[in-house]
């Protein structure tokens, strides 16, 4: 059975300690407004961790995309960036301040994985999006899907009145570089 994508948000960032927090309240609010809220407090938990990944492992760039995907019955959310360099599932001792990222991925989500992804790689997980009823799943399906990210509307069928996309700007001020600025 082939199943359509109901609902889509992409969000595009610099993974900075600032936007890492922006980007947990555009979460809970999209996962709000489909109306599933039983999933707000993990997938921004998961968020968090993913971003913090990239905001201390990834090089040569920052640069990130947060992207949530319902189908149906479950919620993925992934992370892509432009390090190729695939993590490491890491045991933590228990004074250690570090390293029980993914395991914590993995203590919440139903899966999660990674996958190489051009020059860089995706790191994803899922939730199980079981809070709608029956016919609003066919509803929201049927209506196409809605999507946050900039400019994606030239490849996605037609947003409906009845679901408007969430949108967030990619950061474009200039980047300062010198001692201690990264």
């Amino acid at each position: 059975m082939i199943r359509q994508p109901s609902r889509h948000c992409t969000v595009e960032l610099q993974a900075l300690p600032a936007r890492i927090g922006q980007v947990r309240r555009i979460v809970s609010a999209q996962l709000r407004y489909w109306r599933l809220d039983a999933l707000i407090d993990p997938a921004a938990l998961g968020v968090t961790e993913l971003l913090a990944n990239v905001h201390q492992h990834a090089v040569p760039s920052k640069q990130c995309t947060v992207e949530l995907l319902v189908l149906l019955d479950q919620l993925t959310v992934s992370v892509r960036d432009l390090d190729p360099r695939l993590p490491r599932v890491r045991t933590a001792g228990t004074l250690d301040t570090e390293g029980r990222g993914l395991s914590l991925i993995d203590a919440l989500s139903e899966s999660w994985g990674v996958r190489p992804d051009g020059g860089g790689k995706v790191v994803w997980f899922t939730l199980p999006a079981l809070s709608l009823a029956p016919e609003e799943t066919v509803r929201r399906t049927s209506a196409g899907r809605s999507s946050c990210a900039r400019g994606a509307a030239a490849r996605e069928p037609a947003l409906t009145p009845a679901e408007p996309p969430l949108r967030t700007a990619v950061d474009t001020r200039p980047r300062v570089r010198g001692a201690g600025v990264g």
